[in-house]
């Protein structure tokens, strides 16, 4: 009998993995197992697995190590784009007993027949041609803000990248079913939800099974506005051509989106950009940064970079670090340029040495903190909200502003999953920020 088993579950990679990881899991639990920690002995691991740079794909192996450790009988499943992606190399890792590509990983539980050990991995991956149809999902449970999928896949042809080769074409959900999930976490009490999907400015293609395009990501944005009971929504992260003026000036004046905007750049040099073959140019990506802090000022902007792209040469890579430094951010997120099998880069000349994208990498990682540091203290003094985390790290509660800004007080059960206004004082020795609670304001 297989229902009444231990199953546990890893994700590795992106709030999008996060939010089909909790879908997957909750189905699970519909069809009759329990759900236990990824740290106890279960009968079944499933392991979620992300392959956008080599990092991700080395640490599968080791999460397969761990969880054998808890239990060498268990049944241990590869899913996510990884597994579509490389099937043949997941089910050859010794423990490993299925591997489910793309369209088959929402229907998990219908490939597990019985739980005896496989001397290799049984395949079941699609082409990726096949990934043509939506499945819902959002993380809930265990955090105080969801992950709400509303877009998969892509029909950008980056150079460097896998993703529209792991998850296919470009998606949505139907606008009626995100508010229907939007609306269901809002019922379990989440206060904060944050908007994912492979390229989420994207959303709408692909809504009705076909590329009919009925609603746009700003009509998106609008209907959950409405929604009562949701104290926060937040964009994860959206294209620089796909993030409309018309979208900035709604959020500015939004009763629940936040000043947050994470907007990946990839290069601050207009040569490289094309060598990537994004889809805008450095002005682009200056005049959203402009005018997000024209209306709104304390508006948190995060930047994805990649450093040691084919081609980057010193010059090349201090026009994106000065670039970066003159403008008007908030942190980076710095990704080292990995060669990925079968994209379009492998082809190009220049290949940076490793020594040098590791040196380039650390120096935009310097930068990070600096301007992450320089935001920060320009938020002292601020008015702000608060929502207080669940966990007690060492003593102390942490919690992020609407606009990003990570704060700590000593711990205290009460404050967790629950909305302050504050006011922030200094910075403390590890970076976060103290603060005060504003007298008279009421918790939500």
């Amino acid at each position: 009998m297989i229902a009444n088993k231990k199953v546990a579950f890893y994700t590795l990679g992106c709030k999008l993995n996060f939010s089909e990881t909790s879908t997957i899991a909750r189905n699970f639990v519909k069809e009759g197992f329990e759900r236990v920690d990824f740290d106890e002995k279960a009968d079944i691991y499933v392991i979620n697995t992300c392959s956008v740079t080599d990092n991700a794909d080395k640490r599968f192996k080791s999460i397969v190590k761990n969880a054998l450790k808890k239990n060498d009988d268990a049944f241990l499943i590869a899913i996510g784009c990884y597994a579509q992606l490389k099937p043949e190399e997941l089910a050859a890792v010794d423990g490993v007993d299925l591997v489910l590509g793309a369209t088959e990983k929402f229907n998990v539980t219908s490939y597990i027949n019985d739980l005896t050990k496989n001397n290799v991995g049984e395949i079941h991956s699609c082409e990726i041609s096949d990934a043509d149809f939506y499945v819902g999902s959002y993380s809930i449970g265990g955090r105080t803000r969801a992950f709400l999928k509303v877009q998969d896949g892509c029909d950008y042809k980056c150079t460097y990248c896998t993703i529209p080769l792991a998850r296919g074409i470009s998606r949505s959900d139907t606008l009626e079913n995100v508010i229907s999930n939007a609306k269901e976490i809002s019922s379990q009490g989440i206060k904060e939800i944050v908007l994912t999907g492979v390229n989420i400015g994207d959303y709408g293609k692909g809504e009705f099974g076909n590329k009919t395009h009925e609603h746009t990501f700003l009509d998106l944005v609008k209907e959950l506005d409405t929604i009562d009971g949701i104290h926060r929504l937040r964009i994860s992260s959206i294209e620089p051509n796909l993030l409309k003026d018309e979208t900035i000036d709604f959020v500015s004046k939004s009763n629940s989106f936040v000043p947050h905007f994470h907007i990946p750049l990839q290069s601050g040099s207009d040569i490289l950009l094309k060598k990537m073959k994004r889809r805008y140019l450095r002005k682009t990506y200056t005049d959203r940064v402009i005018n997000i802090k024209k209306t709104m000022p304390n508006a948190c902007i995060g930047v994805d970079v990649i450093v040691g792209f084919p081609g980057e040469t010193d010059e090349l890579f201090l026009e994106t670090y000065n670039y970066l430094n003159e403008m008007d951010i908030s942190y980076l997120h710095v990704f080292t340029y990995s060669e990925r099998p079968n994209t379009a880069a492998l082809h190009l000349d220049g290949v940076v040495p490793k020594k040098v994208r590791t040196k380039r990498s650390k120096m935009l990682r310097g930068l990070s903190a600096k301007k992450r540091r320089s935001f920060y203290e320009n938020q002292l003094g601020n008015h702000l909200t608060v929502l207080f985390e669940n966990e007690n790290k060492g003593g102390y509660i942490n919690g992020f502003t609407e606009n990003y800004v990570k704060v700590k007080t000593p711990w205290n059960p009460e404050l967790v999953n629950t909305l302050h206004k504050i006011t922030l004082t200094e910075i403390d020795e590890d970076g976060l920020v103290r603060f005060d609670f504003v007298k008279d304001a009421v918790a939500v």
